[in-house]
């Protein structure tokens, strides 16, 4: 399927989402110019209407849009972009042109990378990384063990909390070993066929 640029008057209307979180960025235009140099150098060009010319988003900031996938609407005038964000989106400095209120596990990713590698004192975040493996997986076991108490207690309040408290120091300990939450949707991925499916005991056995 082509895109249909005749529809718009020579412009195609485009959103962009990332990828991980599934956030809507922004809207822009494209021209086929523009289409055409985005599909070859993955990464997003736009046709600017007020300026009447090309500009590749973040060409200023640094902030550059590396395109994953791309996909057209049914009729062929629309395309949405699943990208990865280099940076803020938005010239206002927010992540997103429609603001900032969508948050999710990749958010929660971002913020314990962003401890990580950015650490602060009294950041509880640091004290764990500070502390070693041995503190982390101590955590996690604790907190896999409060889960387990919310739920045979049958207490809806305690289990989201203690499960909050899990995913959190889950992530940590993915960080500290070098593993995303992009690495592990990736293997759920690749056991993703009619049915997913899950290994037990060396077999594998349908979800």
């Amino acid at each position: 399927m082509k895109p249909d640029f005749e529809k718009g008057g020579g412009l195609l209307s485009v959103i962009l989402q990332d990828e991980r979180t599934g956030q809507v960025l922004m809207n822009g235009f494209m021209n086929e110019e523009a289409y055409q140099k985005t599909t070859e150098e993955k990464v997003v060009w736009f046709y600017s209407r007020s300026k009447e010319r090309l500009w590749k988003k973040g060409e200023t900031s640094g902030n550059i849009q590396i395109v994953k996938s791309m996909a057209l609407d049914c009729d062929s005038d629309a395309l949405l972009i699943q990208v990865e964000p280099q940076g803020p989106t938005c010239h206002l400095g927010t992540q997103s042109c429609f603001g900032d209120d969508h948050f999710n596990l990749q958010t929660l990713e971002k913020i314990v990378d962003r401890k990580v590698e950015n650490p602060e004192e009294g950041s509880y975040t640091k004290y764990l990384t500070d502390e070693g493996i041995d503190k982390i997986l101590k955590k996690c076991g604790e907190e896999m063990t409060e889960v387990v108490i919310a739920s045979k207690n049958g207490d809806r309040e305690e289990l989201i909390d203690e499960t909050s408290d899990l995913l959190y120091h889950t992530l940590v300990l993915l960080k500290h070993q070098g593993v995303s939450l992009g690495d592990v949707e990736a293997r759920l991925e690749a056991r993703h066929g009619e049915n997913l499916s899950y290994k037990v005991r060396g077999e594998i056995e349908e979800w």
